[in-house]
C-alpha cells in the first residue's frame, strides 16, 4: 500500500471516528431509554430481555449527521409473533414519537432527539440459528460473533473505513432500493480480507460468482448449491453467514450495484483521493447546462407514493423510475439520468435525452396475412426485409411532452405501481 493511500485512510478515520465524548452522549441517551423499557418489562412480568445490536454494539459506528441504534426485545418462545409485536408496542406507550414499520414482523422507530433514532425490534429467543423465524432473530448471534472474532482495534478501524467508503458511494445498505452491502456483511468481509485495502483489491478482481465461507461450513460448491435456497444464490458474492450456514449474508447485493462498486474500487486504487469518501452532490444546474450545450433535453421530476416510508416506499419509487426510463428509451437516447430517494414518501429524478428522430416498428412475417393486414392499417408506410414487414414513424415530440402525455394516458398503470403523483418540475 503506497504512502498516499495510508495518508488518505488516516484522514478518513480522523473524520469518521466518533470522539469518546460523542459516544458518551449517545450512550447516556440510549441508557435512559433502555432503563424505561427494562422497567416496563419487569413491572409487567414480561418474558423478555433487552439487548443492543447493530454497529453501536459491535463498535463499528461511524460519524454521521443522524444516528440510529438497533435495540432488540428478545422474547421467550411461548410468545407468538402477534403477541411479541403487541407487547413491544405497549412498552412504548409513554414515548411521544413512535412510528410503526410494517413488515414480516412489525417493529418501531422512536425519535429520542433530532439526531438519534432508536429502532425497537421484537425477536425470538432462540438457542439455535435454524430456529429463526425472521432474519432479525439472528441479530443476537451476529453481535456475539463479531464481538467474539474481532477484538483488534485495527480491524474495527478498517471496518469503519469500509463502511464510510460504501456509504459515500451509495452502495451501503441491503434495502431493495440500494441492493448493496449491509453493515454485517462488511464486518464479515473485512474480517475475512483483514484490511480495507485488501478488500478493495480482491473485490476489484472478481470476474465470476465468488463464494466466501469463513467458517468452512461446506466442503465444496456443490454442497452449497444443494443446501441453500436458489433465490439466495443470485448475488455475485455468496457470503455464508457464519452463524447460520443456510443464509447468504450478501443475498441483497445486486449485480448492478456490485459492478458499479467494482468500478469505484478500481478508480480509487488507480488514483486514490479523499473525495471517494465524500458523498458527491448532484449538480443539477451543471447537468442542465451541459444538456443545453449538447442540444439535449433535461427533465427534472418528482414522484410520490403513499406506501410506508423506507424500504417499501423507496423500492416502489425506484421501480417506477426504472420503468419510466425504459418507456422513454423507446423514443429517446438517454444520455444521463439520476434518482434520489429522500427516505420519506417521495423521490426526485432527472433524465437527459435526445430524440431518436424516428422509431422502427417490427411487424409480422409477410406470410401471416391476417396480422399483416392489421399492421398495414396502423402503418401506411412500410417496407419488407427478410420476409418480415417493418415501418418507420417520425418522432415529432420532445421528452417533456412525451412524459406529460404518458402520465395522462397511464393513470391506471401508475396507480397499480403505487405511485400517487408524477410531476414534471421544469
Amino acid at each position: 500500500m503506497n504512502k498516499n493511500i495510508l495518508k488518505i485512510l488516516k484522514e478518513v478515520l480522523e473524520k469518521i471516528d466518533l470522539f469518546p465524548e460523542e459516544m458518551e452522549i449517545i450512550k447516556e441517551k440510549l441508557d435512559g431509554f433502555l432503563e424505561k423499557i427494562k422497567k416496563e418489562i419487569k413491572e409487567n412480568s414480561i418474558g423478555a430481555e433487552i439487548f443492543v445490536g447493530g454497529s453501536f454494539a459491535k463498535k463499528t459506528m461511524i460519524k454521521k449527521e443522524k444516528y440510529d441504534i438497533d435495540v432488540f426485545v428478545r422474547f421467550d418462545k411461548k410468545y407468538s409473533d402477534e403477541e411479541m409485536v403487541l407487547v413491544t408496542k405497549n412498552l412504548l406507550k409513554n414515548c411521544e414519537e413512535v412510528l410503526t414499520i410494517h413488515g414480516s414482523r412489525d417493529y418501531f422507530k422512536i425519535k429520542l432527539d433530532e439526531n438519534l433514532l432508536i429502532e425497537l425490534i421484537p425477536v425470538k429467543k432462540i438457542s439455535n440459528s435454524s430456529q429463526a423465524e425472521n432474519i432479525t432473530d439472528l441479530s443476537y448471534s451476529h453481535v456475539n460473533y463479531i464481538n467474539k472474532k474481532i477484538k483488534d482495534k485495527k480491524i474495527l478501524q478498517e471496518i469503519k473505513i469500509a463502511k464510510a467508503f460504501c456509504y459515500a458511494n451509495n452502495c451501503y445498505g441491503a434495502e431493495s432500493y440500494i441492493n448493496g452491502f449491509s453493515g454485517y456483511s462488511l464486518e464479515l468481509l473485512i474480517y475475512y480480507y483483514k484490511t480495507f485495502f485488501n478488500f478493495l483489491k480482491k473485490i476489484s478482481d472478481i470476474k465470476e460468482k465468488q463464494i466466501i465461507d469463513i467458517e468452512k461450513n461446506y466442503k465444496n460448491k456443490q454442497e452449497i448449491f444443494m443446501n441453500m435456497n436458489s433465490s439466495k444464490l443470485k448475488s455475485p458474492i455468496i457470503l455464508i453467514d457464519p452463524t447460520f450456514k443456510k443464509r447468504n449474508a450478501l443475498a441483497a447485493l445486486s449485480l448492478e450495484t456490485f459492478e458499479k462498486f467494482q468500478k469505484i474500487c478500481k478508480k480509487f486504487l488507480k488514483d486514490p483521493d479523499f473525495k471517494f469518501f465524500e458523498q458527491e452532490k448532484t449538480d443539477l444546474n451543471k447537468i442542465e447546462q451541459d444538456a443545453i450545450k449538447n442540444k439535449q433535453e433535461f427533465i427534472l421530476a418528482e414522484i410520490k407514493t403513499e406506501k410506508q416510508e423506507g424500504d417499501i416506499a423507496g423500492s416502489k419509487l425506484l421501480k417506477f423510475y426504472n420503468h419510466l426510463v425504459k418507456e422513454s428509451e423507446i423514443y429517446f437516447e438517454i444520455k444521463n439520468k439520476g434518482f434520489n430517494y429522500n427516505g420519506k414518501k417521495s423521490a426526485r429524478f432527472f433524465i437527459v435525452g435526445k430524440s431518436k428522430k424516428e422509431r422502427l416498428f417490427e411487424g409480422p412475417f409477410v406470410k401471416d396475412k391476417s396480422s399483416l393486414k392489421k399492421f398495414e392499417e396502423s402503418h401506411k408506410n412500410y417496407f419488407i426485409k427478410n420476409a418480415r414487414v417493418y415501418a418507420k414513424e417520425k418522432i415529432n415530440f420532445n421528452l417533456k411532452s412525451f412524459l406529460e402525455s404518458w402520465n395522462k394516458k397511464n393513470k391506471k398503470k401508475i396507480k397499480e405501481m403505487y405511485i400517487e403523483t408524477l410531476e414534471i418540475l421544469n
